[in-house]
């Protein structure tokens, strides 16, 4: 069935806020100790002394169950207030916690609708982060997640006179997101391996290892070699989240994966100098190259776009490159979607003045219409774009939390004034479609 068939048909019957997410899903960052079901919720602090006797409570924490409690009612937990923004815009939009819960067999679903709350459950799909180590420093990324934005931070300062940004992003080295220094014991890293070895192994569909740059980590590698030598001892595929630098040792990635089920995530949404300008660190030739490795090698790539301001002026350029790697690779072996960013709010589409959304919207739109019958399209691909088309007429404001466009229009100047200096970038040249707009601001 369509994914607008599985919510009016399974989902909805259960609760119109139900979403297995909260029940078998997680994604886990051992350096700061704290997890989410996904990444739309807030994360939250996992309590290191109860997991070092359960381990099971990396995932299974007071704030999930008690999210579960409210879906099974039939209420709508404030930290899933994304899908609750994209399901209220109508049009039969689809939000994630469709796409969350329809990877999952319809007698899991049922099953975890009728299992109590508070009771601990079993993952199916985990995304885990060793720690922050990357090499990029991308604009809507900051410290708690690389340690070059921690350097950026630590050679310049603060980011100053910004006063939408409520979750202090760019102010500080956020030390809390690395509890412990390398060669410390970590209790938390401690416990997933415990865990996995215990039963993890056994009951995941999928363990995705994000970062951070999880190539840059030791045990990330240690995990590799496990599935290398354990090759028939659990049926969990294998996913790795890498921005592809150009430091990232491909070569060693495709001969350590032999034989090993293994698919990559990629996060781009740009092409060329205007990819490189918002994840500062690429090269984008080198991205390119690395991707075509791994393809020629039979690895399976998905790209994460992240919806930001700065990628719609070449997003369809971007999709239209993808588009020729599915004609000459296979449509099972490029896969997209599109992720709307809200955090920091400045950076969210939205911030873009009408006549600019709409005209993005345009061209977006025909780009659907293009390949709306095209047999190597996904179905969520198109559902994903019509969203974003959807998104960028309806939705005001990214989140509930965000400030008046006066403020979220003073960062958006503000940040990117420093961000240029800093990185030694110019916004007009790599954007020369909304450097008018800019240089109003």
């Amino acid at each position: 069935m369509n994914d607008l068939e599985f919510k009016r048909t399974v989902l909805d019957p259960l609760s119109d806020s139900f979403c297995a997410a909260k029940w078998y899903n997680a994604t886990i960052w051992l350096g700061s100790g704290q997890t989410t079901s996904c990444h739309h919720p807030p994360a939250h602090l996992v309590d290191k002394d109860k997991v070092s006797i359960n381990p099971r409570l990396l995932h299974n924490t007071d704030q999930k169950k008690a999210d579960r409690a409210k879906m099974i009612a039939g209420e709508r937990p404030a930290g899933c207030e994304y899908c609750w923004k994209i399901e209220d815009m109508g049009r039969d939009s689809v939000s994630d916690r469709v796409y969350k819960s329809k990877i999952y067999p319809i007698t899991t679903l049922k099953e975890a609708y009728e299992t109590p709350p508070e009771q601990d459950v079993n993952l199916r799909t985990l995304e885990i982060a060793f720690d922050r180590t990357c090499q990029f420093a991308c604009s809507y990324c900051n410290p708690a997640f690389s340690s070059t934005w921690v350097n950026d931070i630590r050679k310049h300062g603060a980011y100053a006179n910004l006063v939408s940004d409520g979750r202090n992003h760019f102010t500080h080295t956020h030390d809390s997101a690395q509890l412990y220094r390398f060669g410390e014991t970590n209790p938390y890293v401690e416990a997933f391996f415990k865990w996995w070895e215990t039963d993890l192994h056994r009951t995941l569909q999928e363990l995705r290892i994000t970062g951070g740059e999880p190539l840059m980590s030791s045990e990330t590698w240690k995990l590799i070699d496990w599935f290398k030598t354990n090759k028939n001892k659990s049926s969990t595929r294998l996913a790795v989240n890498s921005n592809l630098g150009a430091a990232v040792d491909i070569d060693r990635l495709i001969q350590s994966t032999r034989g090993v089920d293994v698919e990559i995530y990629t996060s781009q949404e740009a092409t060329g100098i205007a990819a490189e300008y918002i994840r500062d660190g690429l090269d984008y030739p080198a991205w390119q190259a690395n991707v075509t490795q791994l393809l020629d090698a039979g690895i399976t790539v998905h790209f994460m776009c992240t919806i930001n301001s700065l990628c719609l002026p070449t997003l369809r350029d971007h999709l239209l490159y993808l588009h020729q790697l599915k004609i000459k690779y296979g449509k099972s072996k490029v896969n997209w979607t599109l992720n709307i960013l809200r955090f920091p709010s400045f950076q969210s589409p939205l911030v873009l003045p009408d006549h600019l959304r709409m005209r993005y919207a345009a061209v977006l739109s025909e780009l659907l219409f293009q390949n709306r019958n095209n047999p190597f399209w996904h179905e969520h691909e198109r559902n994903h774009l019509q969203r974003l088309i959807d998104y960028l007429d309806v939705v005001k404001t990214p989140h509930s939390d965000s400030f008046e466009q006066p403020k979220l229009l003073n960062d958006f100047r503000q940040f990117y004034q420093q961000y240029d200096q800093r990185r030694d970038k110019d916004f007009g040249t790599a954007f020369p479609e909304l450097a008018a707009w800019y240089n109003t601001l």
